[in-house]
């Protein structure tokens, strides 16, 4: 993509916090900022991704099919160390290419998920690279982008929220079929919003607790729904894991989980956002 284009869609990305419209509207991108290979200045990228469980997630070098390979994933080969903006958060992130059957394997989940990676593959006698990003742990919470602990709620269950949009919008348009990516999609949700719910309840509750007495009861509801989510995602952890996973009982409990998560962020926005934003 031109430079002055894909400037457009970084500065959509990070002040939509990861959503865009128009093309990329249903497209699962991110950020990816890697050291020049020549140069060593820093470069930013909207790469699509998949999803690949909690520790990592893929890129694909496509490059729409050019003969040779993107700047990105050169830069990647001579300093695997990059900076990835998923909308809600950046992290600092590793840089592993898969090879061998695991590359395989990745590469068929993806074209079965969009044959676009087919016909990219197709225009080019180079075989198009799959690059494993692995977070790298930090120490702390995690870097949310965001100006204060209420917007931060917000955001990360925007990101929630347009996730398990993508996953239902996938599933309607499956065919009667549900495939391993979709699949593998359902599973690192399901892993993201156990972290999530975890992390608040041992430190983000807490906190809220010491703070604002107040809150105790709101607390106990949000505690209580933590578990009943918790019991949705594992039976959609079931419905989904499966090689031979019932569509029509994966999508029952996609949308189980859906009106109750999307019951439990909005009761936990209005409670816990005043409070957190509160000022002093």
């Amino acid at each position: 993509m031109p430079n002055d284009f894909n400037q457009s869609v970084i500065d959509e990305f990070r002040s939509a916090k990861g959503r865009l419209t128009g093309y990329f509207a249903d497209a699962r991108l991110l950020l990816l900022t890697t050291t020049g290979a020549r140069t060593g200045t820093r470069h930013t990228t909207p790469v699509g991704y998949l999803p690949d469980g909690g520790e990592r997630v893929l890129v694909i070098a496509s490059a729409g099919g050019s003969p040779k390979h993107p700047d990105w994933y050169r830069n990647l080969l001579a300093d695997p160390h990059a900076t990835v903006e998923s909308g809600a958060f950046t992290y600092e992130a590793r840089a592993v290419v898969l090879e061998g059957e695991e590359r395989e394997q990745a590469w068929k989940r993806a074209v079965e998920a969009d044959p676009g990676w087919a016909a990219y593959q197709k225009k080019t006698t180079r075989v198009i690279p799959v690059v494993a990003l692995y977070e790298i742990a930090q120490g702390g919470p995690p870097n949310v982008n965001a100006a204060s602990p209420g917007e931060a709620i917000k955001v990360v269950h925007d990101a929630f929220r347009r996730e398990l949009a993508l996953i239902r919008k996938e599933m309607a348009n499956g065919n009667g079929t549900l495939g391993a990516q979709l699949r593998v999609n359902c599973l690192t949700f399901c892993q993201g919003l156990h972290n999530h719910h975890t992390g608040e309840d041992m430190a983000l509750f807490p906190f809220v607790e010491a703070h604002h007495p107040s809150a105790a009861p709101a607390l106990v509801r949000l505690r209580e729904e933590h578990e009943r989510i918790a019991e949705l995602v594992a039976e959609l952890r079931r419905a989904v894991a499966a090689e031979g996973a019932d569509p029509a009982a994966a999508r029952a409990e996609v949308e189980r989980l859906t009106l109750d998560l999307e019951a439990h962020l909005a009761y936990e926005e209005q409670e816990l956002i005043p409070l957190l934003d509160t000022v002093g």
